[in-house]
């Protein structure tokens, strides 16, 4: 295979050509598989919507968001109700403020035709990789606790019985021993 063809001379590599082959199939499943495809759901509005109807769809909208869905939000005119689009005007603003916190408007509303249409983008969030605990060398015992570990409780404070005990987080070293504490005993009444 022609590595450098406009080289002087030009280099050739000897490969195995059914290898290459199988290395550019792998190589294009991993680009499909990272790609994402955007899907774009619509939700239909009325200008007399009424206030449940308007908290349902505004629910599936919120899933629809949060699924990673694009959604089209259509306000649907009939009639006279063409003669006042500042009702629609109004209703895809709410909707807007209402997901302000897991989308963005990615095309403010605008008429088309008998409809007035926003389109809503989920809003890209950041992604939160889990800490990688390296195993080349335990933390030394006097080091500071990290600020995202809790902070451990003081023996004077009672604990809250719960009906089973709360997992403790891994540590590549078993806890120091604790002292020894004097158990009051009360007899049931």
């Amino acid at each position: 295979m022609e590595v450098a063809p406009n080289a002087n001379p030009p280099v050739c590599k000897i490969m195995d050509f059914g290898k290459f082959k199988y290395e550019q199939d792998v190589r294009r499943k991993e680009s499909r598989r990272k790609a994402t495809n955007v899907v774009i759901k619509e939700m239909k509005f009325r200008p007399k919507i009424d206030a449940h109807d308007y908290t349902t769809k505004t629910k599936h909208v919120e899933r629809f968001l949060n699924e990673g869905s694009k959604v089209k939000v259509t306000i649907m005119f009939r009639g006279r109700e063409m003669a006042h689009p500042e009702l629609g005007k109004r209703i895809l603003d709410r909707i807007a403020e209402q997901v302000r916190d897991i989308a963005t408007v990615e095309s403010s509303p605008r008429v088309d035709g008998r409809n007035m249409v926003m389109v809503l983008s989920p809003a890209k969030k950041p992604e939160v990789r889990p800490a990688r605990a390296s195993s080349s060398a335990p933390a030394p015992a006097d080091a500071p606790a990290p600020a995202d570990a809790p902070a451990p409780a003081s023996a004077s404070a009672p604990e809250p019985e719960t009906s089973a005990p709360a997992p403790e987080p891994a540590s590549p070293e078993p806890p120091p021993p604790s002292p020894p504490e004097a158990a009051t005993v009360t007899p049931a009444p």
